[in-house]
């Protein structure tokens, strides 16, 4: 896999989540928002269902709406009825093109800061309140761990010490001329690192 092939891992990653997500709970749509650490921005990455080919990619201002409000506060919300609900954004949810009546979220944390939000809409009611939180929390959290490794290949491209062909070029430097006892073991790890990189 090559750094260029990162951004279709994560996006497929993203997307086979929020396909989940709105089949489990029978929802009209489900999405992810990540947090653009550089702005504090809301970024749709991945959708299913209402929007899903239009959303990726567009963007809120931090704290928009009830993704912004579970972004700030790390705690997960379900509105039963967004109309009575002083988080929901109107005008946002108008701007995508679909206006649910029922909202589902939960914060997704890395490092126990929250780097995205994973969005139910409309699901079926099926289960209790209680259930639909735990769940949905419990569903998150594994998003996360996800998560996490490709967010640390996107760093690593911002990052040349980290770049995988770096890392390896160093390796190689490394190594005697003469042969050591180690060698064969440094050997089996650069055949598996070589296959894993292999287009």
């Amino acid at each position: 896999m090559y750094p260029d092939d990162y951004d279709g891992t994560e996006h497929r990653l993203l997307q086979s989540i929020v396909e989940v997500a709105r089949h489990m709970f029978g929802a009209a749509a489900s999405s992810i928002f990540l947090v653009d650490p550089d702005t504090g921005d809301l970024v749709f990455e991945a959708v299913s269902g209402e929007g899903e080919k239009e959303l990726v990619g567009s963007r809120f201002p931090a704290g928009t709406g009830i993704a912004g409000w579970v972004a700030a506060s790390g705690q997960p919300m379900v509105a039963d009825d967004v109309s009575t609900v002083s988080q929901f954004a109107q005008d946002a949810a108008e701007s995508t093109g679909y206006v649910p009546r029922v909202i589902m979220a939960a914060p997704l944390i890395r490092f126990e800061e929250c780097i995205g939000v994973l969005e139910v809409l409309d699901p079926s009611a099926s289960r209790s309140d209680l259930d639909d939180i735990e769940l949905l929390g419990l569903f998150a959290m594994q998003a996360a761990c996800g998560l996490e490794f490709l967010l640390r290949l996107r760093e690593s491209r911002r990052e040349p010490d980290a770049d995988p062909y770096t890392l390896l070029r160093r390796i190689g430097e490394r190594l005697p001329g003469k042969a050591r006892p180690s060698d064969a073991a440094a050997v089996r790890l650069l055949a598996i690192a070589d296959e894993l990189l292999a287009p």
